[in-house]
């Protein structure tokens, strides 16, 4: 398991538990498909083969990373304590990192527009985040929670009033995968059927011969890809107005189907994450790091167009797949935390009329959710 959840506001030393080295693997992992799909962005105006790998990552990685930030929430009512986290682990991180962007943006493009209610690139996730953990506690006092995640992610579809504000249209689609998370933790799915167990080699095999079958449908279907618009299905962000010019009654039935194949996909990915620990196993645990820094990393190769017109592909695309793995591990390296953790696990005690409720320096968590063990 994780390490235990905070103590309650006593005060008291949380006993903590032997963490389970697959999870930690698992974020890694999921952290680096979302660079790898930030990094070969804009290859996919020139490479079919770069935009067919584009659809497979966003088709299942932040579905991934939805239903493991479910796995380890809780629908308990919070305490102070857990209040506080979100607002540190969550809030002052988004606001500090909106300001970086406004900056940013003001410097290269000289049009910073700041606004806090519109999420800067992948910020959009801690909002969700956010968002996430507040309404679960309202979730798990219904019948069938998941179903009506389902029916409000397809029903938000239809509502073009529904938009990126806060991140709310993106939030509601994305948020039957946190509660599948939930509700497999909820009801001790991975316990009872072993799911951490290492797996037999037939299901291995079946879990590439997935991922091999989704690569070749994106591939052999991309006309059909192009003309339907499949790159903004698959960010749950828009209408289905916005996308395909008016919204019949089919459309939601799309958002179903993919919702579908991302849990088709999940299931694959995780079987084939490893259970073992390795040298990578601890950078799991700090993927809030490389989920805020990344961007600033990828936006010069981004707006300076280095990476269009890139030939040969089959050179090409590979190095920028090495490149992000480089990347998401330089990021979660012990220098880099060193240098931005004011940035990203900020001290935050002058917040908070009871000083002593201040998550304890150094044992944030990432975008998922995970506690990190004591230094």
């Amino acid at each position: 398991m994780s390490a235990a959840p905070p103590s309650p506001d006593t005060g008291s030393v949380p006993r903590v538990r032997k963490r389970v080295p697959y999870w930690d693997n698992a974020r890694f992992a999921c952290i680096v498909l979302v660079v790898l799909g930030h990094a070969v962005q804009r290859l996919t105006y020139d490479s079919d083969i770069a935009y067919a790998l584009y659809l497979m990552v966003y088709a299942f990685h932040m579905p991934a990373f939805a239903i493991i930030s479910g796995y380890f929430s809780k629908s308990d009512p919070p305490s102070r304590r857990q209040m506080a986290r979100v607002i540190t682990d969550i809030l002052v991180p988004y606001v500090i990192f909106e300001a970086l962007w406004w900056l940013t943006k003001g410097l290269v493009e000289g049009d910073p527009d700041p606004n806090l209610t519109q999420p800067s690139w992948t910020l959009w996730f801690l909002l969700a985040l956010g968002i996430f953990r507040l309404i679960l506690p309202y979730l798990a006092l219904l019948r069938w929670p998941l179903a009506w995640t389902v029916v409000m992610s397809i029903g938000v579809g239809y509502l073009p009033n529904v938009d990126s504000t806060f991140s709310l249209s993106r939030t509601l689609g994305f948020l039957p995968f946190f509660a599948l998370g939930w509700w497999l933790r909820e009801h001790d799915v991975v316990a009872r059927l072993r799911l951490l167990e290492r797996k037999a080699w037939w299901a291995r095999v079946s879990a590439v011969a997935v991922f091999a079958l989704a690569g070749w449908l994106a591939w052999a279907g991309l006309p059909g890809w192009h003309e339907m618009d499949m790159r903004n299905w698959l960010f749950y962000d828009q209408d289905y107005a916005a996308i395909i010019g008016d919204a019949p009654w089919w459309a939601g039935g799309v958002r179903l189907a993919l919702m579908l194949v991302a849990v088709i996909l999940c299931a694959a990915f995780f079987v084939l994450v490893p259970r073992g620990e390795f040298a990578f196993t601890p950078l799991g645990t700090y993927t809030m790091y490389v989920y805020l820094l990344h961007s600033f990393v990828l936006y010069p190769f981004r707006e300076s167009g280095v990476l269009r017109d890139l030939e040969p592909t089959w050179l090409w695309l590979p190095a920028v797949c090495v490149l992000s793995v480089a990347i998401a591990v330089l990021l979660a390296s012990k220098p880099v935390r060193r240098v931005f953790r004011p940035l990203i696990e900020p001290r935050s005690r002058w917040l908070f009329a009871d000083p002593s409720i201040t998550p304890q320096a150094g044992r944030g968590s990432d975008p998922t959710g995970s506690r990190r063990p004591r230094r």
